[in-house]
């Protein structure tokens, strides 16, 4: 996917998605015409990293955390600030899911209701 494409699955601006592969932090392939070409990967990593940063990490740590590292690469120095970044946002992450898991049944019961409504309409006619 091109990075507009990339920016509008995100959220993130063409330019933080530049600034985040100069870090490092994502790569594109260059298509012929000059255009960068992000797999559908990208949507996931960039996603963790705008977490990431808005909770403070500076990107040195990020890098670290990225699928394409492992836990065995951090160093003691910097292992404990990762852990707090990751422990906020996998924390984070739970609220939402409590949350949508919550509407997702309420919308369920809503719906259950409003069939049992409708099918006694239907035999009261």
């Amino acid at each position: 996917m091109r990075i507009s494409q990339l920016s509008e699955k995100t959220g993130v601006s063409a330019r933080s998605l530049r600034y985040y592969e100069q870090q490092g932090l994502i790569s594109a392939v260059r298509r012929p015409n000059g255009y960068r070409d992000y797999d559908d990967e990208a949507v996931t990593t960039v996603l963790m990293i705008r977490s990431l940063i808005d909770r403070g990490c500076p990107t040195e740590l990020i890098r670290s955390l990225l699928p394409s590292n492992t836990i065995t690469h951090l160093d003691q120095a910097v292992g404990q600030s990762v852990i707090e970044c990751v422990t906020s946002v996998r924390d984070e992450v739970a609220e939402k899911v409590t949350h949508l898991s919550r509407t997702r049944d309420s919308l369920t019961h809503f719906l259950e209701q409003t069939h049992r409504l409708e099918a006694r309409s239907l035999v009261a006619q």
